[in-house]
């Protein structure tokens, strides 16, 4: 073997003494291959440090074995765990995971999406629904098997595994209405090219206007999620003349922001203002008061959107969409108003 080059299957065959189409064998089809040539091969594979030619493998099968996964941020902790469950059951199939971002920008969403097929991803997850039809067209004229996941809308003509973003900040403001509130401010997450932050703010108001006319919407403030924006939403909502006594917030991280600037202004939560975030991330249980909010169920949305995605990518007929629940998390931060 040459000097500063990767290890061949030619020089793990020699060092084998075993034919390239017996270590083929043994890479693609183990139980066809007796076990003590079998431990040789493994032997002279783990002396070498060899690693079987992926490219050429996935040229044979028309697979690679890869999928890739678009998010918004690796920034944004509210992804984190979905992305790890849905890893762990594509290892478990042997698949491996390209991640990609797009710092919700939709036209690099496109980019990434090629990028990540060129590469050789066999299909991908995609976060949320809202993206140019540009993009659409491309997925549907390459037949790309993909699923869409941290929401959930009754389409067929694509798979969703996710949940309701719209019921699930319409239920959170519900619960801040039943306690008594009544002047309501929301800080959102950038809704343009983000259907979710968009359905959340959607949700939060059709609650509202449910409720009746003693109820409104006082202030809303769009905020990308980052601790120092909510902080700075907040500051700028309380600021005003009649202030609202409950501040809905687009996901935790907008929340604890809020949270934070509450502190340093002495004002008093939920005594002079109650706030709720969404997504119930590590960071809502140990800021104090403890975060009111809407648990997702990252764990399992990744897990299925990864059963999901292997089944369409398997060929199986008849594979669905799955809505999951979300619930609401009942915390200090969130108590009756007192006028």
């Amino acid at each position: 073997m040459a000097k500063n080059t990767a290890p061949t299957l030619e020089d793990v065959a020699r060092m084998a003494g075993v034919s390239t189409a017996s270590i083929s064998r043994a890479l693609n089809d183990p139980d066809k291959v007796a076990k003590p040539t079998r431990e040789k091969i493994e032997q002279a594979i783990e002396a070498l440090g060899y690693t079987p030619n992926f490219g050429g493998r996935a040229l044979a099968s028309n697979r690679t074995n890869t999928v890739g996964a678009i998010i918004p941020s690796l920034a944004n902790a509210m992804f984190a765990s979905g992305l790890q469950a849905f890893q762990e059951v594509l290892s478990e199939a042997g698949i491996n995971l390209l991640v990609a971002t797009t710092g919700d920008d939709p036209e690099h969403e496109l980019r990434q999406v090629k990028s990540l097929l060129a590469h050789g991803a066999d299909g991908l997850m995609l976060i949320g629904n809202e993206r140019p039809e540009a993009t659409r067209a491309f997925l549907e004229k390459r037949r790309v098997a993909y699923v869409i996941s941290w929401c959930f809308k009754d389409e067929d003509a694509q798979l969703f595994v996710g949940f309701d973003n719209f019921m699930a900040a319409k239920g959170a403001a519900e619960q801040a209405l039943a306690l008594g509130h009544r002047r309501i401010a929301t800080i959102s997450g950038i809704r343009q090219g983000n259907d979710r932050a968009g359905d959340r703010q959607a949700g939060v108001e059709a609650a509202i206007a449910d409720h009746g006319q003693d109820a409104h919407l006082s202030h809303n403030i769009e905020a990308a999620y980052r601790l120092e924006y909510g902080a700075e939403a907040f500051a700028k909502i309380m600021g005003d003349d009649r202030p609202p006594t409950a501040i809905i917030c687009g996901n935790d991280v907008l929340a604890a922001g809020a949270l934070m600037r509450a502190r340093d202004l002495g004002i008093d939560v939920p005594n002079t203002v109650s706030i709720v975030g969404f997504d119930d991330i590590g960071l809502a249980s140990v800021v104090t008061p403890p975060l009111a909010t809407v648990r997702v169920p990252q764990i399992e949305m990744g897990r299925t959107a990864a059963r999901v995605l292997l089944a369409r990518l398997s060929g199986e007929r008849n594979v669905n969409s799955v809505a999951l629940q979300t619930e609401f998390i009942m915390r200090g931060s969130l108590a009756p108003p007192r006028y």
